[in-house]
């Protein structure tokens, strides 16, 4: 259960915004966009879980008398008698009603992606108090999006060089970026959003909140792998003592196992360890083999390794004329990110070998290294009642045209072969659907809906 004082989710100067109104303002529509930025697209996730792990439980007095003292104590007014309005009137649940687009609907830039209304004449400002929380929404967006797109990226590899690229795309890209973000909710919110397009992860906390918050029994899947104090805790000279523990732990048939092999010399470890020493044993155990190289410069390193385990192991020439090695495969995760991808296959695949061979694992670059501004997005009010009468609300810069703001009350329908925003509510065939209003949530998802709603 969230602890959040929903009333103190917000910024400061918010706190200031129900006096500055005009006065008789009685309704207030926002709207939520991408404008742009690296992806000309974003893959709409998040949502559910913000709904769910917030606006689903009420403001009580408690909130109101600690949002009061704090809002004193820091040099901001406090709308007391609005917020003991909302508990009293409403129980605590705030008067509004958030549309948004289906989770996983791939949507281009400039595009309306949810609305939120106020319900309530008296708290009309609610509608704008909710931005800081429901601008978040952009992190497992963007997670997702970026997610997406390495997935189209990777899927194209694998329909040069693989016999079945649907059969292993959605275990090429493992999430390893828990221990990269700044909290254990973040790995939560944007490992759930990997999952959206993958099936392969090492984030914990982000299979547990798909499966909660999305009503999924088991996200995500992992295997057994080494790490380095693993390997490295048999000394050097215990190294091929290491591996061999690790085939006789997990090697067998049918199974998929995972080995650090760089903790000293990786290209030594390929040849005389697993290709001489151990080899045997490899093969024996009907086992499929995992090396992970950690360190190097990516693309190199891993072609390199595909050679040597080629001399190794061996390699089967697949449909499409591409080699596919026997018994072992590859994962790169160590200065993973989407352009250390797109080198890797190009290189590989220029080398002869099908991309099936490999697997990524990604970190940092994945639910961390992005922000805001990667996809652009923005909150902002376009529509008011003021005296009875309706307002169109917007901005327009001079000095920034790409931050201009819509207008009116908008809608988002398929049109003519493409998504556009349109004006008025409801419009047929709109493609956002209400999903709380009120305290109430009215739609959820679940992770197979939302992963049918992206698939490529």
């Amino acid at each position: 259960m969230s602890s959040v004082n929903l009333i103190l989710d917000t910024d400061s100067y918010k706190m200031s915004h129900w006096l500055q109104y005009p006065p008789g303002t009685t309704k207030m529509f926002s709207y939520l966009e991408s404008r742009g930025g690296k992806y000309s697209y974003t893959e709409f996730f998040g949502l559910q879980y913000i709904l769910k792990e917030y606006l689903s439980k009420p403001v009580t007095n408690d909130m109101v008398i600690e949002a009061k003292t704090f809002a004193e104590a820091h040099g901001e007014p406090f709308n007391e008698s609005g917020w003991r309005y909302i508990v009293e009137k409403h129980k605590g649940y705030l008067p509004v009603r958030i549309r948004a687009v289906p989770e996983g609907l791939l949507i281009p830039t400039g595009n309306i992606l949810m609305s939120v209304e106020s319900t309530d004449p008296e708290v009309f400002w609610v509608a704008s108090w909710l931005e800081t929380m429901l601008l978040r929404v952009w992190y497992p967006t963007t997670v997702a999006t970026q997610s997406h797109a390495i997935k189209k990226l990777i899927y194209n590899y694998l329909q040069k060089t693989s016999d079945d690229p649907n059969a292993e795309i959605n275990f090429k890209l493992h999430d390893f970026g828990s221990r990269g973000v700044s909290s254990q909710e973040s790995a939560g919110i944007g490992g759930a959003a990997h999952l959206v397009n993958f099936m392969g992860s090492d984030t914990v906390a982000g299979v547990v909140f798909a499966n909660k918050y999305y009503n999924h029994k088991m996200a995500a899947f992992s295997i057994p792998a080494a790490e380095h104090s693993t390997i490295t805790m048999w000394g050097r000279e215990g190294e091929a003592d290491a591996y061999r523990n690790m085939l006789k732990a997990y090697g067998k048939p049918g199974a998929l196992l995972a080995c650090v092999s760089d903790s000293y010399d990786l290209y030594n470890a390929i040849d005389n360890i697993w290709g001489k020493e151990l080899r045997e044993e490899v093969i024996r155990s009907g086992a499929l083999l995992v090396v992970r190289p950690d360190s190097g410069h990516p693309a190199t390193v891993v072609l390199e390794s595909l050679k040597k385990l080629e001399a190794a192991f061996g390699v089967t020439y697949n449909t499409k004329t591409f080699k596919v090695l026997n018994h072992v495969r590859v994962i790169q995760g160590d200065g993973i990110n989407e352009e250390s991808i797109r080198e890797i296959l190009e290189v590989i695949t220029r080398a002869g070998y099908s991309a099936t061979n490999v697997a990524f694992g990604m970190g940092g670059a994945l639910l961390q290294q992005i922000n805001r501004d990667t996809q652009k997005f923005a909150f902002k009010c376009s529509y008011a009642v003021v005296n009875g009468k309706p307002v169109d609300v917007y901005k327009e810069p001079a000095t920034d045209p790409g931050k201009n703001s819509k207008k009116g009350l908008l809608d988002l329908v398929y049109l003519n072969g493409k998504y556009q925003t349109v004006s008025g509510l409801d419009n047929f065939g709109s493609l956002l659907k209400i999903v709380y209003e009120d305290g109430k949530i009215l739609k959820e998802y679940t992770l197979d809906e939302v992963r049918r709603n992206s698939s490529l």
